[in-house]
């Protein structure tokens, strides 16, 4: 018997909304997802809810990832009713669980997400070509309070990263300078090149989205939310990206707005 068409062509793209960043940016366009963020994002919002809501969002964010960037083949599977009839067989597309992938835990704000994007990697490919690799990271700082930068304190790298899909699972991107560090470290000290790298956030700025776009071409851009609560009401009322040099979601001192405070220390509460 042919296999069924519905099933042997899967073309999946997530629920976005609509910008002018270009087409590696993935902003969801995802009503559940912006309650419980802004719940998350609440000034009264405490431990332990942070961390569930944390989780929560993050298997949103991995969910559409998985879906979109991990490769597929087809697959034909005997289902139960194959013992009634031979025609108990589903065939369709699957992913292609021999994926490799490495996961970059960034200390301290992306611990947990970095560990939810593992644990959920290991359930829908081979867990043995699943990697996590932490890197100890940190804002620097001018003698204003300026953001400058991201320092690199240590790291942990469990071997080559080429033909690997590389996520870099990091809840704000704020300026950018965190995903330049990351990627400027594994060209630098690690062997190979990874097939395809993927940045996922829950908050990012027009500011983020520009330091990216221009200086890492390759990255696939993933978030919940684009805040640039900064800009003119003239700007904030037109399309994202239609006036980006003019859209603003960053303070003199490069902390979001809206945004969430400083997440990395709500998340720890270590408040320094």
């Amino acid at each position: 018997m042919p296999a069924d068409c519905q099933f042997t062509s899967l073309s999946y793209r997530p629920c976005e909304i609509e910008h002018r960043y270009g087409p590696n940016v993935h902003i969801l366009k995802d009503p559940l997802a912006l309650s419980l963020l802004a719940t998350l994002c609440a000034r009264h919002t405490v431990q332990p809810e942070v961390n569930r809501l944390l989780v929560e969002l993050y298997r949103v964010l991995v969910h559409e990832v998985v879906a979109t960037e991990v490769p597929r083949e087809l697959a034909a599977i005997p289902t139960r009713m194959i013992e009634v009839t031979e025609h108990g067989i589903w065939e369709g597309q699957v992913l292609v669980r021999s994926t490799p992938a490495v996961v970059v835990a960034l200390a301290r704000a992306g611990l947990l997400p970095s560990q939810v994007t593992y644990d959920f990697l290991t359930q829908v490919l081979d867990p043995r070509g699943v990697r996590q690799d932490h890197l100890a990271l940190g804002r620097t700082l001018d003698s204003q309070g300026r953001v400058t930068g991201a320092g690199l304190y240590a790291s942990k790298i469990g071997g080559p990263v080429d033909g690997a899909l590389m996520l870099i699972p990091d809840p704000m991107g704020a300026t950018g300078s965190t995903v330049s560090r990351v990627l400027h470290h594994y060209a630098q000290e690690v062997s190979g090149r990874p097939w395809r790298v993927v940045a996922v956030h829950l908050i990012i700025t027009p500011e983020y989205l520009r330091h990216v776009t221009r200086h890492h071409p390759e990255v696939q851009v993933y978030a919940l939310r684009l805040d640039r609560g900064l800009s003119s009401p003239e700007v904030l009322r037109t399309i994202p990206g239609t006036y980006w040099d003019q859209e603003r979601g960053l303070t003199d001192h490069h902390y979001i707005v809206p945004g969430a405070g400083g997440l990395g220390e709500v998340i720890n509460n270590a408040f320094v």
